[in-house]
């Protein structure tokens, strides 16, 4: 069986700085399941909920289910600002219908902590030519943008409780590892592709891999929208799962979303669909002036005083395409 997990990838990346890990805006994974390749930042804490439902029918096994969750991510930044722990934890009840018996289920479905590290970012000491004369200049194509920036994520399963989720064959593992390769594409001012290589439940029978693929795209300053695809592969599931939806920014540290899921096969065949608010609380944080490739050589007033007049052109020429 599926395991409905939302998140989203960020939205809204063209006013994104790639000179550190915290950004101008809030940086969520919901409501897709991609991870993206950025932390909150060093001492930024971010919440991420969302209420789903769900409708599921197995033409072999001739069930249905149909039933509500919740589901919670807790993102924070700790020692470096490349590092963040997560944890995600998720809840559903549903009403199981089979010849054989009715029941009303309700449980931990998913729960996992982990943590991921930026490894590689090609923007970080990259300073890109603004052109104040010409906005269409500013928007072709560029060759760095097919170098992706990396990185990785390492977790646990944890599952101390009776499941009735997932009646298998085998018995599920208390503890199973998770490991995760991250990529990310930003191609000119909107449109971002992110991909997750993934191996889950490492180690146990119920081992499987598969990978997602998400592309985001945004409308404006506050409307995004994605398309993901999403593939599983092991011995007791695989599936094809492909998901849409749309973010709203309500502030710099708030965001709302929406999104639908349907896979392409009936056993079982899976169609859910949720809404979602993300926050995130970064008072503590301190902004990372990077000093360049020479880490010995501060920089001055007037490269100070250079660097905030290329934000404010790059600022304008965003803001009057």
């Amino acid at each position: 069986m599926h395991r409905i997990f939302f998140r989203f990838i960020p939205c809204f990346f063209f006013v994104l700085s790639f000179h550190a890990q915290h950004t101008d805006i809030i940086n969520s994974n919901r409501p897709g399941e991609s991870m993206t390749a950025f932390s909150v930042g060093k001492n930024v804490s971010q919440i991420e909920t969302g209420i789903y439902g769900i409708s599921e029918k197995h033409q072999l096994l001739q069930y249905d289910a149909k039933g509500m969750g919740i589901d919670l991510a807790i993102r924070y930044g700790l020692f470096l600002e490349q590092l963040e722990f997560i944890g995600n934890i998720q809840y559903q009840l549903d009403k199981y219908n089979s010849p054989i018996t009715n029941e009303d289920r309700s449980a931990i479905k998913y729960a996992v902590i982990g943590a991921k590290y930026l490894v590689y970012d090609p923007y970080k000491y990259y300073e890109e030519k603004v052109n104040i004369y010409s906005w269409k200049a500013n928007q072709k194509f560029k060759w760095r943008q097919l170098i992706p920036i990396i990185a990785v994520y390492a977790g646990a399963n944890l599952n101390f409780t009776n499941n009735p989720f997932y009646a298998l064959p085998v018995e599920e593992s208390n503890v199973s590892a998770k490991a995760m390769l991250v990529t990310q594409n930003h191609f000119g001012q909107r449109w971002v592709l992110v991909t997750n290589t993934f191996m889950d439940k490492i180690g146990s029978e119920t081992q499987n891999f598969g990978y997602l693929i998400t592309l985001t795209h945004a409308f404006n300053q506050k409307f995004s929208g994605f398309l993901e695809n999403k593939g599983i592969m092991g011995d007791f599931y695989s599936d094809q799962i492909l998901t849409t939806g749309l973010a709203y920014l309500m502030g710099t540290n708030m965001q709302v979303d929406i999104s639908v899921s349907k896979n392409f096969k009936n056993t079982p065949d899976i169609l859910y669909g949720g809404v979602g608010f993300s926050i995130r609380f970064d008072k503590k944080h301190k902004p990372v002036v990077l000093l360049g490739p020479d880490k010995s050589q501060k920089p001055s007033k007037q490269d100070k005083k250079k660097q905030k007049e290329k934000e404010r052109v790059k600022e304008a020429i965003e803001n009057n395409p």
